[in-house]
This record gives C-alpha cells, sequence and structure tokens, in this order.
C-alpha cells in the first residue's frame, strides 16, 4: 500500500487509475449536502471506494483533509475469490476478501464515498462490506452511496465519480480487469440488481439515520449517518 504525504493519500491493495475514458458530468443534491461537512475548519479522514482519483485527492487535501482509497469493485473481480455454496451457486468468498480488503482500524473516518459499488458488487459481498463500513466510521460520521431505480435498465454502465466541485461530479465508465494484469481490460462490471427503499434502508439498518434523494438520470442518492 503506498502512502503519500502532505495530507496523507492512502491507495488500497487491488487500486488502480481509472481508466482513460469520456466523463460525463453530474448534479448531486446528495453530495452537496455531505460537502458542508468538509467546508468545516477541523480536518477529516475520508475513505474513497474506488480507484484513486487525483481530482478527489486534490479537492480534500486542498481542503486540509487526508483520504485514503480503495477501489473495492476492481478488487471483488480477483479470480482467487470464487467460492460455491451449498446450493453450487457460484459467488465470492466474503471472508476472504475482508481479511484483504478495508483493513483499516475502527472509527477512523468522519466520511465514506460508497459511490455505487452495492449495484454492481456480488451479493455475498454487499451486507459484510456495509457491516465493515460501519466499523470505520466514527459515530456521527457520514456514508454517501448511489443506487440505480428500476428504470435504470440492466445495462446501465458502471462509473467512476470525480469531484468536480460543489454539487458536481464527473463520471467515468470503467471496466473489469478480470485477471488482474495492468492493460488486462475486461467487459464493464454489470447492473447486478436493482435496491428499493426498504431494500437500502435494510442495508442501513444500523446506522443512525438515512436522508434520500431522487435525481432525475434514475439514481437515488443516500445520504447515511453513522
Amino acid at each position: 500500500m503506498k502512502l503519500f504525504r502532505g495530507s496523507a493519500v492512502e491507495q488500497g491493495r487491488g487500486a488502480a487509475a481509472a481508466p482513460s475514458k469520456a466523463r460525463l458530468s453530474r448534479r448531486s443534491s446528495g453530495f452537496a449536502e455531505l460537502v458542508k461537512s468538509l467546508e468545516g475548519t477541523e480536518p477529516l479522514c475520508v475513505l474513497d471506494l474506488g480507484s484513486t482519483s487525483a481530482g478527489n485527492i486534490r479537492f480534500l487535501t486542498e481542503r486540509g483533509h487526508k483520504i485514503y482509497s480503495e477501489d473495492l469493485l476492481q478488487a471483488s473481480s480477483d479470480p482467487e475469490l470464487a467460492s460455491t455454496n451449498e446450493q453450487g451457486v457460484p459467488g465470492v468468498d466474503s471472508k476472504l476478501f475482508l481479511n484483504e480488503n478495508l483493513v483499516f482500524p475502527g472509527a477512523q473516518f468522519d466520511i465514506v464515498f460508497f459511490w455505487n459499488l452495492a449495484d454492481y458488487m456480488d451479493e455475498n459481498l454487499v451486507k459484510p462490506v456495509i457491516d465493515r463500513l460501519w466499523s470505520l466510521l466514527k459515530p456521527g460520521g457520514l456514508l454517501l452511496a448511489f443506487f440505480h431505480t428500476r428504470e435504470a435498465g440492466p445495462d446501465a454502465p458502471c462509473y467512476r465519480f470525480h469531484i468536480a466541485g460543489g454539487d458536481l461530479l464527473e463520471m467515468q465508465p470503467i471496466e473489469a480487469r478480470r485477471d488482474g494484469r495492468k492493460g488486462d481490460a475486461g467487459s464493464g462490471f454489470r447492473l447486478q440488481r436493482v435496491f428499493n427503499n426498504r431494500h437500502i434502508e435494510n442495508l442501513f439498518r444500523d446506522f443512525a439515520s438515512l436522508k434520500f434523494f431522487l435525481a432525475r438520470d434514475n439514481i437515488r442518492e443516500v445520504l447515511v449517518v453513522r
């Protein structure tokens, strides 16, 4: 794991720079709400669960905050994590995954950018990862997550989100590298499921509160308080 000093930036195991793809812009009410916390005078510790983003690093460190990055989606595609349950259904070994990822001291982070991971991760990982993030957030800490609505369709592309400032995010399509070797691009990550409000509330049932924002692009944004 690499640590870049200044305001520290840590790149998690399996993280890789986002592929060079054309970016789209979108307004985010959830992010705009969260930014209010970032504009305070106290330095915060932030966990960005995507490949390393120069824009995100710059936005946060210029405000005196410390940022850590882990590319959980890419890490979850590691073939060594493949497992089969008692019914013969293939999936990902969540215990092995969490032994190698999100390995931080408890209550370390003030903010977690979870982005759209829940919609694209293997079913076996979603709830265990949410539970791990609960333990990593400080009481009162914030988590920002995006969920597709049913109207998005099964071919909705997976994006890496880059902070552009204010309420503006840039979205960059990402692809899976199936064997983990640099330059070996596979097909894009596919939408695995669509969560409704009740499912989302159940995912975050151990958290203190949730606030929903419904965007025009078939995305439901959720700001969660630990």
